[in-house]
C-alpha cells in the first residue's frame, strides 16, 4: 500500500520558522498532486499549498509570502518552509496526496492523507 508520513512539526516562538517534509512510500506508479493543509482545533482542515505535477505550485493567500512547497520528485516528497509564524499558524499540518499506485491486483488511484504533524506557535 501507500503511505504518506509528516515530519518537522513542533514548538516555536511567534517570527520563528520551521520545515515539514512528507514522504510517499509503497508500490507507487505516478503521483498527480501533492499538497499540505492544516487543521486547527474546531475548524475546518484548510488548504494551504499544493504543487500539480507537470504544474506551478498554489498557494492560499494567507500564507503567501510566509510559506514556500518545494518538491523532489525523485524522493516522492515534499517540502513546507514556513517563516514568520503566528500563533494562528498552530494547528495539525497534513500532507496529502493524489496517487496511482499498485494494489497487489491492479492499477488504483486514490487520495491519501498523513498522520499529521502538530505545530505549535507561542506568543
Amino acid at each position: 500500500q501507500v503511505q504518506l508520513v509528516e515530519s518537522g512539526g513542533g514548538l516555536v516562538q511567534a517570527g520563528g520558522s520551521l520545515r515539514l517534509s512528507c514522504a510517499a512510500s509503497g508500490n507507487i506508479i505516478s503521483i498527480f498532486t501533492m499538497g499540505w493543509y492544516r487543521q486547527a482545533p474546531g475548524k475546518q482542515r484548510e488548504l494551504l499549498a499544493f504543487i500539480p505535477t507537470g504544474g506551478y505550485p498554489n498557494y492560499a493567500d494567507f500564507v503567501k509570502g510566509r510559506f514556500t512547497i518545494s518538491r523532489d520528485n525523485a524522493k516522492n516528497t515534499i517540502y513546507l518552509q514556513m517563516n514568520s509564524l503566528k500563533p494562528e499558524d498552530t494547528a495539525v499540518y497534513y500532507c496529502n496526496s493524489d496517487i496511482v499506485y499498485y494494489d497487489g491486483t491492479r492499477r488504483r488511484r486514490q487520495v491519501h492523507w498523513g498522520q499529521g504533524t502538530q505545530v505549535t506557535v507561542s506568543s
